[in-house]
């Protein structure tokens, strides 16, 4: 099977460097015509600058594919309407959209600003809302749309000084797992990319060692398969050192405790039971696990 993206038009957002530049890039291997839009900030969200959206551009000319830049900031909704209008007026259609701009305001909780933490989350999780809530009727007009967002094994599993990066990128997840279901009609996919990657958001946080085996290209595959025709929906896929693995959320079958004698106590007591992961299973959708309390209730009963 080989994926190519000819005739399609990909938005990649924070791709003047990093993880952004090479999906960037291969996508205009693969055929696509590629909106670079990057920033340009520090690390922190500060200042900005075209130049790195410019640079890549370039670099995909002389690659010979298309390719135009954009610095809007996600953040900003008449940015994000000018990205959009951007790329219509110079390619007609949007078919891509990967979600990848972010900053970093790392501190322990006790430490933090509110103001930082609000930052993150604008960058990150409305960062991803605004540029997809931007592409999403385009999308479905055309009866096809591939869209991804960019988690983090914070968000997923928690990491000491990121409350505000971890609160952001479980909330793209929440996001994605309902778009997956309001997409499904109209041939809109929706994943999401939980990557290890030495960056320049990530170099003070790794060994220089790292950098050659964290390379962002290393994961840059896992994600054209995303936003490919035959990609999957609601999936998270956890990439890093050409390693892919895929994460989920799961819920233990749990236990009916219901009746005249219910407490906390009986809660209490059967904490083993409520707790067992052995019988675990995902769900696709919210009412999948409300079926699963009804049966449980009726049969305890």
């Amino acid at each position: 099977m080989s994926i190519r993206f000819d005739g399609k038009v990909a938005i990649v957002t924070g791709a003047g460097g990093g993880l952004g530049r090479s999906h960037a890039l291969e996508l205009a291997r693969r055929g696509a015509k590629v909106v670079v839009n990057d920033l340009g900030g520090s690390r922190d969200g500060s200042g900005g600058s075209s130049d790195a959206a410019n640079k890549v551009v370039e670099e995909i000319k002389a690659l010979g594919g298309e390719a135009i830049a954009n610095g809007s900031s996600v953040t900003d909704d008449a940015g994000v309407a000018h990205m959009v209008k951007q790329t219509m007026d110079a390619y007609g259609r949007i078919d891509i959209l990967i979600n990848n701009a972010g900053i970093l305001r790392d501190k322990s909780f006790s430490k933090m600003e509110v103001a930082d933490f609000q930052l993150v989350v604008d960058v990150h999780l409305m960062g991803t809302v605004k540029p997809t809530k931007a592409v999403w009727q385009i999308m479905r007009d055309q009866g096809y749309g591939r869209i991804m967002v960019t988690t983090s094994s914070t968000g997923l599993y928690g990491n000491f000084g990121q409350t505000n990066y971890g609160a952001a990128k479980l909330g793209v997840v929440g996001f994605i797992n309902t778009l997956k279901l309001e997409g499904q009609k109209d041939n809109i996919r929706c994943n999401a990319l939980a990557p290890v990657a030495y960056t320049r958001m990530t170099s003070d946080l790794m060994p220089p060692e790292a950098e050659k085996m964290l390379s962002p290209e290393s994961v840059t595959p896992g994600v054209m398969f995303l936003v490919s025709e035959d990609a999957p929906t609601g999936m998270i896929l956890c990439a890093g050192a050409g390693v892919f693995a895929a994460a989920r959320m799961e819920e233990s079958e749990g236990v009916f405790l219901g009746g005249d004698d219910l407490s906390a106590e009986k809660v209490a007591a059967n904490w083993e039971k409520i707790s067992d992961f052995s019988n675990a299973a995902p769900y696709f959708m919210g009412g999948e696990q409300t079926g699963k309390f009804f049966k449980l209730a009726a049969g305890g009963k």
